[in-house]
């Protein structure tokens, strides 16, 4: 028993100081957080006193980096939008290119389909219109007067007449006499 008297007064000795830490500490802590406290108050103090020296050097700085970042992104738009340009401008001359091309085999296509129609081109046309002004203009010449025949040619004399005199009456009513448009031949297969 003796041994648990000695052991129960250990016990009791040892819990002694243990209170006393445990109120030490406590005193500690309450220490700590008043420290912490006025440390939060004088943060305060001076954020007030400093804030608005604070604010317009943070501001300084954000518009500094902004500068710096929009000159950077304008840097490397110019160089996108250069890029962008030069591949549009490429496929815009293949295109064109290719159009070009599709164009030609088009017509060149359409020309024959007509040639083989008998449609006269505007070369033929052209020509006709060459011969309708001067024979035309032979006509006016003559006003009205009977051409001069060559002996040999008398059949082509009488021809020759008609022509003028359906001329001279299409003059009068106001159309043009037009020779008459080739035949078309048939598609050979």
């Amino acid at each position: 028993m003796a041994k648990l008297k000695k052991a129960a007064r250990t016990k009791t000795a040892s819990r002694k100081p243990a209170a006393k830490s445990a109120v030490a500490a406590s005193h500690n802590l309450i220490g700590t957080a008043q420290q912490i406290w006025a440390a939060g108050i004088g943060a305060l103090a001076r954020a007030q006193g400093e804030g608005t020296d604070m604010f317009d050097a943070l501001v300084k700085k954000g518009m500094s980096l902004e500068a710096q970042t929009r000159k950077l992104a304008n840097g490397k738009v110019d160089v996108v939008r250069a890029s962008v340009e030069d591949r549009v401008e490429n496929v815009r001359e293949k295109a064109t290119d290719t159009w070009d091309r599709m164009e030609k085999v088009f017509e060149d296509r359409v020309q024959r389909a007509l040639t083989r129609l008998g449609v006269p081109t505007r070369e033929d046309l052209a020509g006709l219109i060459k011969r309708v002004e001067a024979l035309t203009a032979e006509l006016r010449k003559q006003n009205g007067k009977a051409p001069v025949a060559k002996k040999a040619a008398a059949p082509v004399k009488k021809a020759a007449k008609k022509p003028v005199k359906k001329a001279a009456a299409a003059k009068k009513v106001g159309k043009s006499v037009l020779p008459k448009a080739p035949t078309p031949r048939a598609p050979k297969a």
